[in-house]
């Protein structure tokens, strides 16, 4: 074949004009590069005229203290992104707006993690879908209509690169099902924190991201109670960001604080009967360094200048400092209360209003509103006086005797299980006069595989806690004579059904904590009688299963003036050995009782974030038990005929064995379950 070449002279002349046509086309090729957030929503983003305040073009000026978060959302070796804020900051519209921005520019799977499936529906039908409408930069990038043929459904929309999901946090198979590159949790305090006994949807849900490279995690809503709030603890691992506001006058800066907000008071009048002599309408803003007032637009116009100093000096995070030192991955922003806020209708004399009103209701003891204002307008959470001890204070006061080793005093045994899919958690209490109880072991039994499987040696190693004899300080043997465990978790029920059954006669009972139960169920109650004829698992078992008063049984032993507050000896007084493993002091005190954001005026026993609380569950179950075997009703006569009747069988095992070997059968107070059915002992 014969190659045509072309002459020297147009060679030469012809190469860089091709070198740099090739790389005019080059650059042609390559995308540019992606719009930062805060330029994106100025430029594209567009508020619906349903749902929002000011319809129209979006303007990060309104949210200042919110471009920080903006710069953390851009920035890729950020992981996880909190947001600890006041209800009414802006937070929302400015999350979607992120949301639509990456759809339209770096599309890929997003999961949005609601409390309930409601909440999810609420926010995807009356902020996303209008505000995506509202866009015109998403007509061609994201359908949100729900016709078959866009593979659309309600609360999921697919687009090209990825798709947006949206569950909620009361279903296993929803945080479990699905991975996505990013995921986004709204008010993470109203969150399942544990979801059919598999533990808090927001660790599930953190999940689903392990696997990408670039994954993403933002958390953004209110506090509830201090310790239980999860965004508090959230926050804990990140590098807490606060925003100080420069003055205008004194050019000190501070984090704004609700104790600078100051108002005027009437000299004469009839006093309001909720605001007194208050005038909330002359609120002002005092800086704490000169003193001057900052009234509403000069309290806005500050909060903006400080942020947009903070930019044109190149701060990257917009004027947001950390008080915290850490390697850049967990970014958090705290402290974003009301005082903020730059939207037109924020006003300090609403806050005040609400402020006064708040404390008015509390004089009568109705603190809820109190609590809601320190959540929602000064993001805080509330803290709740506890009166159960520290844990320094219950190491100082454990008891010297063996683990696994009976006190004097306690004369019957009864134990609490608590079944999770990898372990069961075990506790067993020796109780005595007046209900006075004594720990005799604390720990864990781990499976070789799962506890669903009937065949793991966890179930038989839990035989022997439970129905091994265990030696009394006066020389006789006791066995456990009730035993409670959890069959709550939908998972491991059926294997916990098959275990009672089979030592029902041994005193074992199948428990649940009654979820609607806020202190008005009894520790112990009876069970229903078996229905064979229904379909429930326990009927289909043959096995009776014991709702437990948990609230009830938490007041009592470790609530305000509860017995791990009580020292000494005698009845109701709770004793623990030196040797306890560490974690128990923890777990017994891992729960508050406080008021619950969704049912105001009420107290409930709440979960600390983050904490496991296994050791509190089966002491409760252990005082089931004992409930069941009706020892709180027991006279002192009672007690009395049973401490005779161990000390003689326990001479008649000792003489039969010549008084040098353990006897083979250990002494019991008696036969206290026939059939499953607790026989009632009456004085």
């Amino acid at each position: 074949m014969t190659h045509c070449s072309l002459p020297t002279e147009l060679s030469g002349a012809t190469r860089p004009a091709l070198q740099a046509m090739m790389a005019r086309v080059g650059q042609l090729w390559v995308p540019p590069p992606p719009r930062a957030t805060r330029e994106w929503l100025a430029e594209e983003y567009r508020l619906p005229e349903e749902g929002a305040d000011l319809p129209g073009a979006y303007s990060p000026d309104m949210v200042p203290y919110l471009w920080g978060v903006f710069a953390a959302l851009d920035d890729p070796k950020v992981k996880l992104i909190v947001q600890m804020k006041a209800a009414q900051i802006g937070w929302t519209f400015g999350l979607i707006g992120y949301l639509l921005k990456t759809i339209a520019e770096s599309p890929t799977a997003i999961i949005g993690l609601f409390p309930k499936e409601e909440s999810a529906r609420k926010f995807m039908d009356e902020k996303f879908v209008p505000a995506a409408r509202a866009t015109p930069a998403m007509s061609k990038k994201l359908d949100v209509g729900t016709s078959r043929k866009n593979g659309n459904r309600a609360l999921f929309k697919q687009f090209p690169g990825g798709y947006f999901t949206l569950v909620g946090s009361n279903s296993i198979s929803n945080v479990k099902s699905t991975t996505a590159e990013m995921v986004v949790v709204e008010e993470p305090d109203d969150t399942n924190e544990n979801i059919k006994e598999q533990g808090a949807a927001l660790g599930h849900i953190r999940d689903r991201i392990v696997r990408w490279r670039r994954g993403k995690m933002i958390l953004g809503g209110t506090p509830t109670v201090k310790g239980v709030s999860r965004v508090e603890q959230f926050i804990a691992i990140s590098d807490q960001r606060v925003l100080p506001v420069q003055c205008h006058e004194c050019l000190e800066s501070h984090v704004l604080q609700w104790e600078n907000v100051t108002w005027q008071e009437r000299d004469e009048g009839a006093p309001h009967p909720v605001y007194g002599m208050a005038m909330p309408e002359t609120a002002l803003y005092a800086c704490p360094h000169c003193g001057s007032a900052w009234d509403d637009w000069r309290r806005k116009r500050n909060v903006l200048q400080t942020v947009r100093n903070a930019v044109a000096s190149g701060d990257p995070y917009c004027g947001w400092k950390p008080t915290v030192e850490s390697d850049g991955t967990v970014v958090g922003f705290k402290e974003l209360n009301e005082l903020y806020a730059c939207l037109p209708g924020s006003v300090l004399s609403d806050v005040v209003r609400e402020y006064l009103e708040s404390e008015r209701a509390a004089e009568t003891g109705n603190i809820s509103g109190r609590i809601k204002f320190v959540n929602t307008k000064l993001a805080r959470p509330y803290e709740v006086e506890s009166e159960t001890p520290d844990i320094e204070d219950l190491e100082s006061r454990a008891s010297d005797y063996p683990e696994l080793t009976v006190p004097a005093g306690a004369l019957v045994l009864t134990a609490g299980v608590d079944v999770q899919h990898d372990r069961l958690a075990v506790s067993v209490w020796g109780w005595g006069r007046g209900e006075e109880q004594w720990l005799v072991y604390w720990g864990e039994i781990y499976a070789a595989r799962t506890t669903v499987d009937r065949t793991d040696p966890c179930w038989q190693a839990l035989d022997e806690v439970l129905f091994t004899a265990r030696k009394h300080q006066s020389g006789y043997r006791l066995i456990v004579e009730g035993t409670s465990i959890d069959a709550s978790d939908g998972q491991t029920s059926d294997t916990v059904y098959w275990y009672v059954r089979g030592r029902q006669r041994r005193g074992v009972m199948a428990v649940k904590g009654d979820s609607h139960d806020h202190g008005k169920r009894e520790i112990y109650s009876a069970p229903r009688k078996v229905d064979y004829k229904t379909k429930t698992k326990a009927s289909k078992a043959g096995v009776q299963v014991f709702m437990v008063g948990t609230h009830k049984a938490k007041d009592l032993l470790v609530g305000g003036s509860g017995r791990i507050t009580l020292t000494g000896h005698g009845p109701g007084r709770m004793h623990w050995y030196q040797d306890v493993r560490s974690d128990w002091y923890a777990q017994m005190t891992s729960e508050v009782k406080a008021p619950h954001r969704n049912m105001p005026g009420k107290l409930t026993w709440q979960l600390k974030a983050g904490a496991r609380n296994e050791a509190l569950d089966t002491a409760v179950y252990a005082l089931h038990a004992a409930r069941a075997l009706r020892l709180h009703l027991w006279s002192e006569a009672k007690w009395d005929a049973l401490e005779r009747e161990l000390a003689q069988a326990d001479l008649f095992s000792n003489s039969q064995s010549g008084g040098s070997a353990p006897a083979e059968k250990p002494s019991s107070a008696r036969n206290l379950f026939s059939g499953g059915k607790p026989i009632s002992r009456t004085d």
